[in-house]
């Protein structure tokens, strides 16, 4: 956890923790001493964590916290909108890609691992295209 720590302190100062603890509602002292890793008696909530990870933008403490308990963090990127008429006929054709091979499971009775690695893959771009239309409706 001291990556975290160090990381969540580094983010404050580069992001100005004069302008972000005003922004924060609390001030810049407390800031600082929350976020010192070298403080025995830091104490920074979660409310604050996520402040600061809102505000500054920066993902670093995140990007630690992550990391400590074995995981990556990996930015999503967001689907560009389409014309929503599109949007809405090509998730309609890849929903029916996963009722096809989903039917055609049933009738056989059984799934062999092709098929369970087809439908998760028949799935996922339905899935995608379901973000699609929301970005798009969105956009609408």
């Amino acid at each position: 956890m001291e990556e975290v720590h160090r990381a969540v302190h580094e983010t404050v100062l580069d992001a100005g923790p004069k302008e972000l603890a005003h922004r924060m509602g609390t001030s810049h002292t407390s800031l600082l001493n929350r976020v010192n890793p070298n403080d025995d008696t830091h104490r920074l909530n979660l409310e604050q964590f996520l402040q600061i990870l809102a505000l500054s933008g920066d993902m670093r403490p995140l990007e630690a916290l992550a990391d400590a308990f074995g995981f990556d963090l990996v930015a999503r990127e967001k689907p560009a909108a389409q014309e929503l008429t599109s949007a809405a006929l090509h998730m309609n054709a890849e929903v029916a890609d996963v009722m096809r091979l989903v039917t055609n499971i049933i009738d056989r009775g059984f799934a062999t691992q092709s098929d369970r690695a087809d439908a998760a893959r028949e799935i996922s771009e339905a899935v995608e295209s379901l973000v699609v239309v929301k970005v798009s409706l969105g956009a609408a």
